[in-house]
């Protein structure tokens, strides 16, 4: 394949690791920063009761499903972060290496909470602290996670593909291939 070739595929890839990598480093920051400042049980208001920072450690996943599958949530998150790196190496499109790299920083800052933080390996809690009206408490590596799987689900929907490709493209060269043979 010529060098022209690889440069956006290399640059899209570039492009996911940097976001997972920013936010990856958001996400270590924020928890280290709520894990020593911020007292389990005494909320922070930010703005009134409405957004406030409380320490949460949640064994399950999002919104406290499967609290008692610390360990499986693990394995799902050590297989989403291999899918992305696998569909990461042949990327060319930018919106997808947006969504993909938002989706690998969560999943790895989550991760890393199920490895290093008690009660032990695979089975650490996640630190969450964003409090928002009635929703479940969050993290940077939730929004992120949820950010990024939207605006995947987008671009599935609307037709684009990792390759920079569009799908209804790809039909209309193959019907008008067909047409012009009949």
């Amino acid at each position: 394949m010529p060098a022209e070739g690889m440069a956006p595929r290399a640059l899209r890839t570039r492009l996911l690791i940097l976001i997972a990598f920013v936010v990856l480093a958001f996400d270590l920051v924020t928890k280290i920063a709520v894990v020593h400042w911020i007292t389990p049980g005494r909320p922070v208001s930010i703005i009134g009761d409405v957004v406030t920072l409380r320490l949460v450690r949640n064994p399950g996943a999002a919104f406290s499903m499967a609290t008692g599958m610390t360990w499986l949530l693990t394995i799902v998150a050590v297989c989403v972060v291999i899918g992305v790196i696998r569909i990461g190496r042949t990327l060319r499109s930018t919106p997808w290496a947006l969504g993909l790299g938002l989706v690998l920083g969560g999943a790895l800052g989550n991760l890393i909470d199920r490895f290093f933080r008690s009660p032990g390996p695979l089975q650490g809690h996640v630190v969450d602290f964003v409090s928002v009206g009635w929703w479940p408490v969050f993290n940077v590596a939730d929004s992120s996670i949820v950010c990024g799987a939207i605006l995947l689900v987008l671009l599935s929907l609307f037709g684009f593909e990792p390759n920079g490709e569009r799908a209804s493209s790809k039909k209309d060269v193959a019907d008008a291939g067909s047409a012009g043979g009949k």
